[in-house]
């Protein structure tokens, strides 16, 4: 497999996927909530990128000494990879140099390949949100301390 390099996601790279979100990667936003998120205060969007092809991409909102992780979404043909891991890998360092203390995230319950990430990533399940994601989905809430910075 090709290099795949971890870079912060520019306007370019949205213009590059907003038309495919939902055939290539997932219909989880559309493109107007993800440039709003991308444009938001506090947040930072990365991408994997192959070959400058965008293979992922990954958000995270920082609110120091908390980060939450917005999403991980890999394209459908490139998963089980190890692009999500690359992902949440430059996040965690991400949380290390800002003084984040503690990174939290909502999991779909269903979505066992995702919390087995998150999991050997030293993430722990916290709490439940009964249908978050509608038709009786729920979100399984995790969180991971990462700086220990108190005295």
């Amino acid at each position: 497999m090709e290099s795949i390099k971890i870079l912060e996601m520019t306007l370019e790279d949205y213009e590059v996927i907003k038309h495919n979100l939902t055939s290539d990667f997932d219909d989880f936003w559309n493109a107007l909530i993800l440039k709003s998120e991308l444009l938001g205060e506090h947040k930072k969007y990365l991408v994997a990128k192959q070959n400058g092809e965008i293979v992922g991409f990954a958000g995270m909102l920082q609110n120091p000494p908390e980060m939450e992780i917005m999403n991980i979404v890999i394209k459908k043909q490139q998963r089980k990879k190890g692009i999500g891991t690359l992902l949440l890998n430059k996040m965690l360092e991400i949380a290390e140099n800002n003084k984040i203390e503690s990174i939290f995230l909502e999991v779909n319950a269903k979505n066992w390949v995702a919390k087995k990430l998150y999991e050997k990533a030293g993430f722990c399940e916290i709490g439940i949100r009964k249908n978050y994601y509608g038709a009786g989905e729920n979100a399984i809430l995790m969180s991971k301390k990462v700086n220990n910075l108190q005295k």
